[in-house]
């Protein structure tokens, strides 16, 4: 991989904050991306893009890009989003900076969406997505049930099912998950709980810092005024017989293995598996049954955290 520095703005804040995207072949949501960034009215101090070894003309934009402090990380092989948004916060980190936001390729926050989340109390803080129209997406979890048995999803419910528009909103709403797409974390979280944990590769990488940020007593909290638009369609349905879901299923599994609160919910992976696959011929056949089975092999062995 290669790093390629440009001169940063210099800061007029005490803190100095990095933003850390990751992008894969979509050269040209980055481009409507980095033009947010570029309109914010508290310029960040660097932008970190990690380029997921894309095939598109991602490196093009990047290097025809105006943006001041942007610093391409050009990966040799895709490392996922995990093994993304670990890189460049790793690279963020060791060039000391204070503050790190880090953003999917697909968001463009409102000018005043970073200015409003500096203004925030926290260590953990999320900026709340809407989709074009204006309607609040943001799926940040207020409760993800890791003691209940009987729970199916630990997600039980988020932002966006429980008020009805960004108004209805308190100005802070303390919720327990995160998606790695508007979150804006602080030095000594890292230095608390370490990086994310890259074997995710895609999926609950984002769910497993959190997890381990308010274990080690960080709350997180979502900042209504913060405006990220999202420009893309809201989907987290995927095929669970396909490759994606294969890690839908062993991340899933991970995260109860790792932090279910009890006995019954550290076993509930073998009863969703066991379930999936008798109900296989009903649904995604003997391809859903293999990534199930194959899940919960590999979810087993990633039960303990790996070395920070």
């Amino acid at each position: 991989m290669s790093f390629e520095a440009r001169s940063a703005r210099t800061s007029t804040a005490e803190e100095q904050v990095a933003v850390v995207v990751v992008t894969y072949n979509r050269a040209d949501l980055l481009e409507q991306m980095l033009a947010g960034l570029g309109a914010l009215d508290r310029a960040p101090d660097a932008v970190f893009v990690v380029d997921n070894a894309s095939t598109d003309h991602t490196r093009e934009v990047l290097e025809r890009s105006t943006l001041a402090g942007l610093v391409p990380i050009h990966a040799s092989d895709n490392l996922g989003g995990a093994g993304g948004f670990r890189l460049g916060l790793q690279a963020a980190y060791d060039r000391g900076y204070d503050v790190m936001w880090l953003m999917d390729d697909d968001v463009v926050p409102a000018p005043d969406c970073l200015t409003r989340l500096l203004e925030a109390d926290g260590s953990c803080l999320i900026a709340v997505r809407e989709d074009r129209a204006g309607a609040l997406v943001e799926k940040a979890a207020l409760r993800f049930d890791l003691r209940n048995p009987l729970a199916i999803r630990p997600k039980t419910a988020s932002i966006d099912s429980t008020y009805p528009s960004r108004a209805a909103m308190p100005a802070t709403v303390e919720v327990e998950n995160v998606a790695f797409e508007g979150f804006l974390v602080r030095r000594e979280v890292i230095d608390r709980i370490g990086l994310p944990d890259a074997s995710f590769f895609i999926f609950y990488d984002d769910v497993d810092f959190a997890i381990r940020a308010r274990r080690a007593g960080f709350a997180i909290r979502a900042v209504r005024d913060a405006v990220l638009v999202r420009q893309l369609d809201f989907d987290q349905q995927h095929d669970l017989a396909g490759w994606k879901g294969y890690y839908m299923y062993r991340n899933l599994f991970v995260v109860h293995f790792r932090y279910g609160e009890n006995l019954l919910v550290r076993l509930k992976p073998a009863l969703i598996a066991l379930v999936v696959v008798l109900l296989s011929p009903l649904r995604g056949g003997r391809a859903e049954a293999s990534n199930v089975t194959r899940a919960l092999r590999d979810g087993w062995r990633m039960r303990s955290l790996p070395a920070r």
